[in-house]
């Protein structure tokens, strides 16, 4: 009697430790089951969006090899905001939520957070032209925050040191939408995330950086804290060997890497050229791009030239383009001073180092590599490619060229190599200002911001008013601030002249 009750209560207690097990697995085993998660995230340019090539995002990517890790397929689920995201999760109609959203002590109670990341900061912007707060203490007028969100939530434990803090919180409007509140004058100060900031100035300067809010916040993944370890359990390893593998880095370079430095002057110029010069040239832009973008030969352009049809550098290169005297031979350009030929030989030339490239390296990197050569050439590319297959990383990835591209000054490392000593430095930055450039000039002709373009060009005319224009560029009116922006360090203040174009040989 005693030995069957004590099998039976070993079958309960075997049972019992199956259906507890089985309900640790059970969010995990669901995913596997319906072979796919679902991942909530906010709408916007830093974390999900919707372009021509499908969708895109640093946080959507990260999903995606995270789904990829599991075995199963992606669903990722946008909104627009926070309230209806948690409620989503609360609920169990969402595995995780991956919205770039920061680590908090009151947040941490209701959820579960994963591993860290990243880290950014928050900042209190205005308008560029209003007397700069300095503090809390220097607020006038209205500051409006995100519901629920890091900003409400650092907002309500400043309160402990600053009594007559006060805010506004909304849901009506996304962090984006706040920002271009700012500018309209509809409301005076919000707080942004700084990799937010830092991807919203490259086409809207006026925004200006007040002083940092909070330095240095964690971000990471949002689960539901239910006691529910089979998904934590998988996370994780995988951002261990995401970053083990340099994968992070590379979605970091690829969404921030070329908007880490901000420069006001240079930013404004670049907008007002946009409105003043871009249509006299546009239509040559568009009809000489072949397979590239349009917005990219432009880009190219002014980074080149500033969009002057006259520009010289000392080593003699020359025209809208800066073309040397020996690629303006290979492409059949007779007068490089000419716009149109100007424009036309150099979207032939890109296209030719594009070509160069090899076949096997994915867009962007590939576009991001023929800049690089139209700067210092694909031979010194190619160098710094064997360099960085030599050193274990991946010579078809631009982030990881990016970083071996400076070794080319250093005799060590060029003397090693076939063409030897050359500027990488300089092209890296030449190819991170072409991308700021190119970024906002796709947002702005998605936004329909861009003026139409001149029917009937004047090039006399044309090459007159350029010159004028970069002029008025190289002599800008003088400014009171300088900020730089870094989504991933604090910014500094400084106070910085235009970036000269980054002449090199081609």
């Amino acid at each position: 009697m005693f030995k069957q009750k004590l099998i039976t209560i070993i079958t309960l207690v075997m049972l019992l430790c199956a259906c507890d097990m089985q309900q640790q697995q059970s969010q995990l085993n669901q995913i596997k089951t319906q072979n796919k998660i679902r991942v909530g995230t906010l709408a916007g340019a830093s974390n999900y969006y919707q372009a021509v090539q499908g969708e895109q995002g640093f946080e959507y990517e990260l999903a995606q090899e995270f789904a990829e890790h599991l075995g199963v397929k992606l669903e990722m689920v946008p909104f627009f905001n926070l309230s209806d995201m948690f409620s989503r999760l609360d609920s169990g109609d969402l595995d995780l939520i991956a919205s770039g959203l920061t680590y908090n002590k009151v947040r941490a109670q209701d959820y579960r957070f994963g591993p860290t990341y990243r880290t950014i900061s928050q900042k209190l912007v205005y308008k560029q032209g209003r007397v700069r707060p300095r503090d809390f203490d220097d607020l006038t007028e209205n500051l409006t925050v995100l519901a629920k969100s890091s900003h409400s939530l650092a907002l309500q434990q400043l309160k402990q040191t600053h009594p007559d803090l006060t805010w506004h919180e909304t849901e009506d409007l996304d962090e984006e939408e706040l920002l271009q509140a700012v500018i309209d004058g509809e409301i005076d100060y919000t707080l942004a995330d700084s990799h937010t900031l830092s991807l919203f100035r490259r086409y809207h300067p006026n925004l200006s950086i007040g002083f940092s809010v909070t330095r240095n916040d964690p971000i990471a993944w949002l689960l539901r804290k239910d006691g529910d370890d089979s998904l934590y359990a998988l996370m994780v390893p995988f951002f261990g060997e995401v970053k083990q593998s340099n994968q992070l880095y590379v979605l970091e370079e690829k969404y921030f890497g070329h908007v880490r430095q901000f420069n006001y002057v240079n930013t404004l110029a670049y907008i007002e050229a946009i409105k003043d010069t871009l249509p006299k040239y546009q239509p040559w832009f568009k009809q000489y791009a072949g397979t590239l973008d349009w917005r990219l030969l432009a880009a190219v352009s002014y980074q080149e030239s500033m969009w002057n049809p006259r520009a010289k550098s000392p080593t003699g290169v020359r025209g809208i383009m800066m073309l040397t005297r020996d690629t303006a031979k290979q492409v059949g350009v007779t007068n490089r001073l000419a716009p149109e030929q100007n424009i036309k030989g150099g979207a032939e030339y890109l296209t030719k180092l594009e070509k160069r490239i090899p076949d096997r390296v994915p867009q962007p990197d590939r576009t991001w590599l023929a800049l690089a050569s139209y700067n210092i050439g694909w031979g010194h590319v190619n160098d710094a490619r064997i360099i960085t297959e030599q050193q274990g990383a991946s010579p078809d990835k631009w982030a990881d060229v990016k970083k071996r591209l400076p070794l080319l000054i250093k005799k060590r490392y060029y003397r090693k190599t076939k063409y030897g000593y050359s500027r990488g430095d300089v092209a890296v930055k030449y190819v991170d200002n072409i991308r700021r450039y190119y970024d906002a000039l796709v947002w702005l002709d998605e936004n329909d911001a861009i003026s139409p373009p001149t029917t009937e060009p004047n090039e006399a005319e044309q090459i007159e008013q350029a010159a004028t224009q970069a002029t008025k560029i190289k002599n800008p009116k003088p400014v009171t601030i300088q900020t730089t922006v870094s989504p991933t360090k604090d910014d500094s203040i400084d106070e910085q002249s235009p970036q000269k174009k980054d002449s090199g040989e081609q």
